[in-house]
């Protein structure tokens, strides 16, 4: 009989238990989120500001089953510009913005649109392009994987035009000067008499204001942010074309391991962040250049003629960038048709057709 009673005690007391302990404990999820560039600059202040509240809300209303505890490292105060795609394979950050476009060796075939400028001003389309492409071709695709990274969203920076402390007219005007230019787009100015001197958003004002260079060719956004236009107040626009930058990625190993649920969120949440980065820097850009203009800056545009003459004095760089990737076994003829392909198919009307010359 004591015994009898005692299970049933004990039934109750586990029933009881059961009726006010909750259905799912919450499990908390630490990840570290960090940038080479500071928030001022869009890419990274809508990972700060939209991406991870944005992560947080969408747990919430699953349920709550989830939380991430944010660490953030903006800046370079964790991984410096250009090794931001070790740092987080590595895992000294979990997920961060990758700038594809100073970390070539490790993403070759990603940098296809600074090989092919003057192409489009359309950031929406050039992000759509370069994202569909990264899905199509597989060399594309593995080049994030194979640096232990998953691939959550991507951006496209506005388009690229030349800020001087000289007026510019014509292709002419440039003959003798020093610009400083990021990476590939060194090769804008080749065969123009221009110098090409290294150099990114954290150096422009310097280079310029020091005079190791006269101007610099970047994006409205990005010489803002910089404040180039204070000692470099010619703003000629010759759009280049919007370019494929980077994007957002997550350890691999670190994401294979995360619920189902989670990996899900960050998936829908990349590909919004995709969306709301063109919309908000195609915005910016407008705002930002009626505030240089405001600022003391003059603004002039190229002519159409004098934008494709400039277009046609580069040498074949595309058909290059073509044929380096081809002799390292990579796809470079898909990758480059791939790309034309789709600004003509999204309607854009390039300068210079790259993969015919």
């Amino acid at each position: 009989m004591m015994t009898r009673r005692l299970i049933a005690a004990a039934a109750l007391l586990a029933s009881a238990a059961a009726l006010t302990a909750p259905a799912h404990a919450q499990q908390t999820i630490r990840l570290t989120a960090a940038a080479g560039h500071p928030p001022v600059f869009l890419w990274v202040k809508l990972v700060d500001e939209f991406f991870i509240p944005e992560v947080d809300k969408r747990l919430a209303a699953a349920g709550n089953k989830h939380k991430i505890e944010w660490t953030k490292a903006w800046g370079g105060t964790l991984i410096k510009l250009g090794a931001e795609s070790k740092g987080i394979a590595d895992g000294v950050a979990d997920l961060g913005f990758v700038s594809t476009i100073f970390e070539a060796a490790r993403f070759p075939s990603q940098n296809v649109s600074y090989y092919a400028p003057f192409g489009t001003d359309d950031i929406g389309v050039v992000t759509q392009v370069l994202n569909r492409m990264q899905e199509n071709i597989p060399a594309m695709g593995q080049a994030w994987s194979k640096n232990n990274l998953t691939y959550l969203g991507g951006a496209a920076l506005d388009a690229y035009h030349i800020w001087t402390n000289f007026p510019i007219h014509s292709v002419d005007d440039l003959k003798g000067k020093k610009i400083t230019a990021p990476g590939p787009a060194a090769n804008w100015i080749k065969d123009t008499g221009a110098v090409a001197v290294a150099g990114n958003l954290n150096t422009y004002y310097e280079d310029i204001k020091s005079g190791v260079s006269n101007g610099v060719i970047t994006f409205a956004t990005g010489a803002w942010g910089a404040k180039v236009h204070e000692v470099a107040p010619y703003i000629t626009k010759v759009n280049f074309g919007a370019q494929y930058a980077g994007g957002l990625a997550i350890n691999k190993r670190r994401f294979d391991k995360l619920p189902p649920e989670l990996q899900k969120i960050l998936r829908e949440v990349g590909a919004e962040y995709s969306q709301r980065f063109a919309a908000a820097q195609t915005a910016a850009a407008e705002g930002l250049m009626k505030k240089m203009q405001e600022a003391g800056a003059t603004i002039s545009e190229l002519s159409a003629a004098e934008r494709k003459r400039w277009a046609d004095t580069l040498p074949p760089i595309a058909k290059t960038f073509a044929a380096d990737l081809q002799a390292k076994g990579l796809p470079g003829d898909q990758v480059l048709n791939g790309f034309m392909d789709g600004l003509k198919q999204a309607g854009a009307h390039p300068a210079r057709d790259w993969a015919a010359k």
